[in-house]
């Protein structure tokens, strides 16, 4: 499915980009080492309900080779290191409405990460110069691949930019990080995040350790052992990713058993850490966007 924002959902959009934006440049000020990473990610999701919007997904920070979908659980007591590349991936809506950004912050003492942050941002701003209707989604992946590689490092070929619709954070069309030849063109009033992966490795993830995040895909089944205060704070994310941890005090086996029974029932989606080979350096960089007919409007840009 493709969406088309009319003007009543587009300032929708607008607000929760700005959110977003104003989200993700907090978390890139006080990411320091020492400072603990559910700290950053719990702050930003008070800080965006406090502006009366909600989380489109869990806020995440993913550090080094870990690429996306880090997700602290409740009790997480990991923190931020000298020498790390840090990743946070924040999302906001309003109404059901998504902003989707991200941004990579090098806490290395010599600045080592900060040509990789520089290829995955100036592949975002090629993308961006891209896009219009009509576009081929291709060519924008070929602005991604031709800047990152130029800058001597490989984009992430199997994670894409999206669509972004009313309660969908994953839509069509898909928007690759390298120069693939199907996948359609872009048209007016579609709302699209662009997010280049930059890796000093090979540029392929793969899913591994416990999922923190979780998305309920289809109704679930009648089960013996599912708890109904779980399942309806589950089911009141109306389809958007959720975490472990907003299930802070609820009865923790009832939590478990929900969870692994939905997932097995193919209900409830779960959400691993992506992670490229070790020793390997990931960033990211992305922006919310709205193609209209005047040109490209950056819904989680910070004026």
């Amino acid at each position: 499915m493709i969406f088309s924002v009319n003007t009543t959902e587009l300032d929708s959009f607008r607000e929760a980009g700005k959110i977003a934006g104003e989200c993700r440049e907090w978390a890139r000020a006080n990411i320091k080492p020492g400072v603990k990473v559910r700290d950053i990610l719990e702050t930003v999701e008070t800080m965006i309900r406090e502006r009366g919007a909600h989380p489109g997904f869990p806020a995440q920070s993913s550090r080094n080779h870990i690429a996306a979908h880090y997700c602290s659980a409740p009790s997480d007591e990991l923190t931020y290191e000298v020498g790390d590349c840090v990743k946070v991936d924040i999302g906001v809506h309003v109404d059901g409405y998504i902003g989707d950004t991200a941004c990579s912050v090098d806490l290395s003492e010599d600045g080592r990460w900060g040509k990789l942050i520089g290829a995955s941002a100036d592949a975002l701003s090629a993308a961006i110069n891209t896009v219009g209707a009509g576009v081929p989604v291709g060519e924008v992946g070929a602005a991604i691949e031709r800047t990152i590689v130029g800058a001597g490092f490989q984009p992430v070929r199997n994670l894409t930019g999206h669509g972004l619709a009313r309660w969908k954070v994953h839509t069509a069309p898909q928007i690759p990080n390298y120069a693939d030849p199907g996948g359609g063109k872009l048209r007016t009033d579609m709302i699209i995040a662009i997010e280049p992966f930059a890796s000093t490795g090979r540029g392929h993830i793969r899913e591994k350790g416990k999922a923190e995040v979780f998305m309920m895909v289809r109704p679930p089944k009648k089960a013996k052992g599912l708890d109904r205060t779980v399942l309806r704070e589950i089911e009141s994310w109306r389809g958007l990713p959720i975490a472990r941890r907003y299930f802070e005090g609820f009865d923790q086996e009832a939590v478990e058993n929900t969870i692994a029974k939905l997932s097995r029932q193919g209900s409830l989606m779960r959400y691993p850490p992506l992670v490229e080979e070790d020793q390997v350096m990931v960033a990211q960089t992305e922006h919310t966007m709205h193609i209209g007919v005047d040109g490209v409007e950056i819904l989680t840009a910070v004026t």
